[in-house]
């Protein structure tokens, strides 16, 4: 069975929206370093696949198959692609694999094939689903040092409350913090 992790880049305050439309678009940029690009990379592993929502996947369309030739651009280009989305005859950046319908059933039937781990980054509302169904097995989060004080979470306020036990820590020169948990369910109060 295939592990399913969430990699998000977050500020102190919880904030993971970093896109160009956001008022703090580049807030991670200042912090990026060699070291902690090889530090994230080793995170994914060696061989993985994404699984990211439809907005994600156009937002990485734009980047990922441009980048150049370097170890995270290679590793992103080369894994297979589960995108959520509405409009799978429209995807182009492969190799790729539409999956619509009732995501959860498909991520939980996608987790059951033989293949490589799996990353997802972004995609705020399928994060909170699939945390929400159980199905999500580590959360790594990348931490950076601002506070932003607005913006969309990790999670919807529609979901309950996670626990979460922790795996480990890394740091990078510029103080962004990699942090490993395993997500053990529901939050019981």
């Amino acid at each position: 069975m295939r592990q399913l992790s969430i990699f998000e880049h977050i500020s102190l305050d919880g904030v993971i929206e970093h896109d160009k439309n956001y008022a703090y678009g580049g807030w991670t940029a200042p912090y990026r370093t060699p070291a902690g690009m090889a530090m994230l990379l080793e995170a994914y592993g060696g061989n993985f696949d994404l699984l990211v929502g439809r907005r994600t996947y156009d937002d990485w369309l734009g980047y990922w198959p441009n980048a150049g030739d370097f170890p995270m651009a290679n590793a992103i280009n080369a894994a297979t692609k589960y995108i959520v989305t509405h409009r799978p005859d429209s995807l182009e950046w492969g190799p790729v694999k539409g999956l619509n319908g009732d995501v959860v059933d498909e991520v939980r039937k996608l987790k059951l094939t033989e293949g490589p781990d799996l990353v997802l980054s972004g995609s705020i509302s399928l994060t909170s689903s699939l945390l929400d169904a159980g199905l999500i097995d580590n959360v790594i989060l990348i931490v950076y040092p601002v506070l932003l004080g607005r913006g969309k979470r990790i999670l919807s306020d529609k979901y309950d409350a996670r626990k979460l036990e922790f795996v480990n820590t890394k740091a990078t020169p510029t103080g962004v913090l990699l942090n490993t948990y395993r997500h053990i369910g529901p939050l019981n109060s």
